[in-house]
């Protein structure tokens, strides 16, 4: 085995690789934003805001968590070709 191999980084994601995350999560937030201005028309103003607070506190994790697992399954160690 030759030990003295260098390798490189390389990433290959692309916008198109998250795009579907994002418009899902941009989704999420319009949805969240129409309920709170739903519940605004309602004599309880506080559950609004307190329910568009909690979707978008919910769904945060989900999306670093999709964004995390997408760019780690795009990061390669390739052999250089010098080496």
């Amino acid at each position: 085995m030759d030990t003295n191999r260098t390798l490189n980084l390389r990433c290959t994601l692309t916008f198109g690789d998250i795009y579907g995350q994002i418009l899902l999560w941009m989704g999420v937030i319009f949805a969240s934003l129409a309920a709170g201005l739903a519940l605004m028309g309602t004599s309880k103003p506080l559950f609004a805001l307190v329910g568009v607070g909690l979707i978008l506190v919910l769904s945060l994790p989900f999306l670093l968590f999709a964004f995390t697992t997408t760019l780690l399954n795009h990061i390669a160690l390739v052999p250089d070709a010098e080496g």
